[in-house]
């Protein structure tokens, strides 16, 4: 189901529907880029650390924007031993919902918008009729502006209780104002048209009026058809008034509701609890993440935090293909490779249907990079190695469930692509950490080319190189016993330099922590000569830091784009219609991490997670 910004809301209570009857849903995403800065190849090195590979993605792929999602719900129909799809395909664009909305700014990248234009992409339905969005800081600063003008507006304010002071140059203005009032109050008009005005005038108006006339008239902005702004003055009753406020109240609430749009959909994902499935998803849930709750962190353990918290449990079906038993009989892991794999023995394909009024998708026509479409064939995949996995069983399952033990092994580890020796970024615990004895660090002249790397080491047999930028590389050596012979080499080469990889890790930390110290050391010397201002009107405050610079983005690599073992809590339809917001901003959501992580740990003690011993396991080494 196709939604745009003009039937997103009557059609939101289907999405809350699915998203509620589901048993697990899949998700995809596709965007404006890949990478501002560094080549693909250069983005995602051979030899990255998780946290290297996070702060590249998080540094070069976030002011892309994620302009189409895609949502698959799948429930299971055990009558008929079958699945039932409900897919929606969301066109999202951060339209400004009023002046003071955020204007978000984001790039674009020219190869990925040739791509995705020709597979059919319709950019006009992104830019012109794209679904609105807000982040919760955005959300939070528009909801105390609303606040703050109601007061001011029900003469509740701070601004309201005392007369108001008028600059110099606006007090003919004013004056102005007030007479035309005061004759309009003494004459049998119903109501008075104030010529428009600026934004500041206005403001003028409304606080003036709320206190010289706290009754008997009602004050509201109109805009014409030119978008000029106008004061409109009604004279009526104190009920009346109150009635006429609370009709205003609740449409700037549904209008704030409908400026918070596609995020609403992102939440009530979240409080579900339910499993999220996606391929190669990390840059998904990065997205996902930046653009519709908060910035990314600085340091990953709290995006692994803040991500756990968000999405409880995740399911990466790359990782999966990538993983014993599944290694060994799947030799292509992209996503339309994978989906043909899966339909060929020992594969057995799911029996699926879409629900009633929702169209469906026939994979003969491969749809690819329609975000609903990946969505609803990474759904495919998932069900059909999980069902295989069913199948090894003693005796075998033919239907394994998304709460079942059996692929909790997957579960909360994200495929990091091109990484030779560290499969996936662990969200639940420490990530893997090879030893990587066989690995040199090389620097040359920008001029060199794979090719005088190759005939450096010619000597050393078979190598794997992995370039970090134009005058470096990572280069491992077949055999460890061959590194420090090739690290004498250089000893006496003025042109490049060769140092083991425990070398390069070891200067890199001691940079970082002379950098840190210089850090620190400058904003000491900034306290120092700062006066000490203390009283009752000093504060600190703590949103300052993340407020409305989070850009919003991220991007594919086109040819790769493509729990608990419980039932989870049914949510309401009412529940789910309250501005839904799962996740607090840093710090509660690192409370609200902890605490999950608390329950998790509870629940294993008890024996409903590790009663049983797990069957299949992601191998802690490559």
């Amino acid at each position: 189901m196709e939604i745009i910004r003009s039937n997103f809301k009557i059609n939101l209570h289907k999405v809350y529907q699915a998203i509620e009857e589901a048993d697990f849903f899949a998700i995809d995403g596709e965007f404006s880029g890949i990478s501002d800065g560094p080549s693909v190849t250069a983005l995602t090195n051979g030899f990255d650390t998780p946290e290297e590979r996070y702060q590249k993605l998080k540094k070069h792929s976030m002011d892309f924007l994620l302009f189409q999602f895609g949502l698959c719900a799948f429930k299971y129909d055990q009558t008929d031993s079958k699945h039932i799809t409900k897919s929606f395909n969301f066109y999202v664009f951060p339209k400004p919902f009023s002046r003071s909305s955020p204007d978000i700014k984001f790039v674009c990248q020219s190869s990925s918008i040739d791509f995705l234009a020709s597979q059919g992409f319709d950019f006009n339905k992104v830019f012109c009729s794209g679904i609105p969005y807000l982040n919760q800081e955005e959300e939070r600063q528009l909801r105390e502006q609303f606040d703050e003008k109601r007061s001011q507006a029900n003469g509740t304010g701070a601004l309201t209780k005392c007369p108001v002071t008028i600059p110099e140059d606006q007090r003919k203005f004013i004056d102005q104002v007030i007479e035309k009032i005061e004759d309009f109050l003494q004459s049998e008009e119903k109501s008075l048209d104030l010529e428009p005005c600026t934004g500041f005038q206005r403001k003028l108006i409304y606080q003036t009026l709320s206190w010289k006339y706290p009754k008997g008239i009602h004050v509201e902005t109109l805009e014409t058809e030119k978008k000029e702004r106008h004061i409109l003055i009604s004279k009526v009753d104190e009920e009346e008034r109150k009635r006429r406020e609370q009709e205003k109240y609740a449409k700037e609430q549904e209008e704030l509701n409908d400026a918070v749009g596609f995020s609403r959909v992102i939440h009530a994902i979240a409080n579900s609890g339910k499993l999220v499935v996606g391929h190669n998803m990390l840059l998904d849930v990065m997205h996902t993440i930046h653009q519709f709750y908060c910035p990314l962190p600085a340091d990953l353990n709290e995006f692994k935090e803040m991500t756990t918290c968000v999405f409880p449990r995740l399911l990466d079906t790359k990782l999966m293909a990538s993983t014993q038993p599944f290694k060994d009989i799947i030799n292509n892991t992209s996503l339309a490779e994978l989906e043909k794999r899966l339909k060929e023995t020992p594969f057995d394909p799911p029996k699926v249907e879409s629900a009633e009024g929702f169209p469906s998708y026939d994979t003969a026509s491969e749809q690819l990079h329609e975000a609903g479409y990946d969505a609803y064939i990474t759904g495919l995949c998932f069900i059909s190695m999980a069902n295989y996995l069913g199948s090894l069983l003693g005796p075998p399952k033919m239907c394994v469930s998304a709460r079942s033990k059996h692929i909790e092994p997957f579960f909360n580890k994200l495929f990091l692509m091109r990484v030779m020796d560290i499969p996936y970024l662990n969200l639940e615990g420490p990530d893997l950490q090879p030893k990587r004895d066989h690995v040199l660090h090389v620097t040359f002249p920008k001029e060199w080319k794979t090719s005088d790397l190759y005939q450096l080491f010619s000597a050393f047999g078979n190598i794997q190189i992995s370039w970090i930028d134009d005058t470096s590389a990572f280069v491992s050596l077949s055999q460890p016993e061959q590194v420090q012979i090739a690290v004498n080499t250089s000893k006496y080469a003025e042109s490049y330099r060769i140092q083991t990889y425990a070398e390069y890790v070891g200067r890199k930390r001691e940079d970082k922590q002379v950098k840190r110290k210089w850090t620190e050391d400058s904003w000491k010397e900034v306290d120092r000569k700062q006066p000490n201002v203390s009283g009752p009107c000093s504060h600190t405050n703590s949103f300052t830091a993340t407020g409305m610079t989070g850009k919003r983005t991220r991007s594919p690599d086109p040819g790769e784009a493509g729990l608990e073992d419980r039932e989870p809590e049914e949510i309401s339809d009412s529940e789910l219609e309250q501005t839904d917001s799962c996740v607090d901003p840093l710090p509660e959501g690192r409370k609200k991490a902890k605490k999950l992580k608390r329950m998790k740990k509870e629940l294993s003690l008890a024996g409903t997670v590790a009663g049983s011993a797990m069957l299949f396991e992601v191998p802690d080494t490559w």
